[in-house]
């Protein structure tokens, strides 16, 4: 049950960061057109490998499945956030000679810590991960969440739960305790 709620909180917080991000980045572009950098596509010089790609032409969040399991990147303003399995990570598009992804995790994970741009035709993104994971991800529409969520959440407690509180519990504070300073 715990695995539950636990994978289930990591996704609820990468969703709200993704939208977060995504959010951002919105107002900044007014004057830069309507799509400035965000599509690509091969005939405006991004080609169909990662070769030609630049920050701008990854703008967005891009979401799919690898293994099985839920893959979110969502990138802007040259911040990446990127929520997989477990993983949690947030980094840097960065320019090193061609465009990387260079990600710090949380919880250990250190699958997905340095990812380079293998294609992008500004409706599907790959990457591959200097942990040999390669995700295949599609550009999700703005403003607007995934619909490949998992199906498969819990939709009710347990029956197992404890429902009573136990009968010995302390009804008085101990003696001694010192007093909370007051707000003046």
């Amino acid at each position: 049950m715990t695995r539950f709620v636990r994978t289930g909180g990591v996704v609820v917080a990468a969703l709200a960061a993704a939208l977060a991000l995504t959010a951002c980045g919105s107002d900044d572009d007014a004057g830069k057109g309507s799509d400035a950098g965000s599509s690509a596509t091969p005939g405006d010089g991004q080609g169909s490998d990662g070769a030609g790609t630049d920050a701008a032409a990854l703008e967005g969040t891009w979401v799919g499945l690898t293994d099985g399991k839920n893959v979110t990147v969502s990138i802007t303003a040259g911040k990446v956030a990127l929520v997989a399995d477990q993983a949690v990570c947030q980094g840097d598009v960065k320019d090193m000679g061609e465009v990387m992804l260079a990600l710090k995790c949380t919880g250990g994970a250190n699958d997905r810590t340095m990812g380079a741009i293998e294609s992008n035709d500004g409706k599907k993104l790959v990457l591959s991960w200097d942990g040999g994971v390669k995700d295949t991800l599609t550009k999700a529409a703005s403003g607007q969440l995934p619909t490949d969520l998992p199906t498969d959440v819990p939709t009710e407690l347990p029956s197992d739960l404890p429902t009573e509180l136990p009968s010995d519990l302390p009804t008085e504070l101990p003696s001694g305790l010192p007093s909370l300073p007051s707000a003046s």
